[in-house]
């Protein structure tokens, strides 16, 4: 019987320490905060209060979730304050 081969996961992580990380943004939080995940080995990042880039643990995805949360209900009250205002 074959054991299977670590190859394909090893790969993503040596092609990173040797070239860098390929972040993209995975998820915009806010117009401020957002989710970074690196196309190659699938790390994940979110930008922290001071703006820099710390790794994404289950902490920071609650602290995002409600974020977003907060943000698109404050979005949406905007929209329909905009919309009543312009009806008078």
């Amino acid at each position: 019987m074959k054991k299977p081969t670590t190859k394909p996961a090893l790969m993503p992580k040596m092609y990173c320490n040797f070239f860098g990380h390929d972040y993209q943004v995975s998820k915009k939080v806010t117009y401020h905060v957002k989710e970074y995940t690196c196309s190659h080995c699938k790390k994940q990042l979110t930008t922290n209060s001071n703006g820099s880039l710390i790794e994404l643990t289950p902490k920071f995805k609650e602290i995002n979730a409600i974020l977003e949360r907060i943000h698109n209900s404050r979005m949406e009250r905007l929209k329909e304050k905009a919309i009543l205002s312009s009806i008078y």
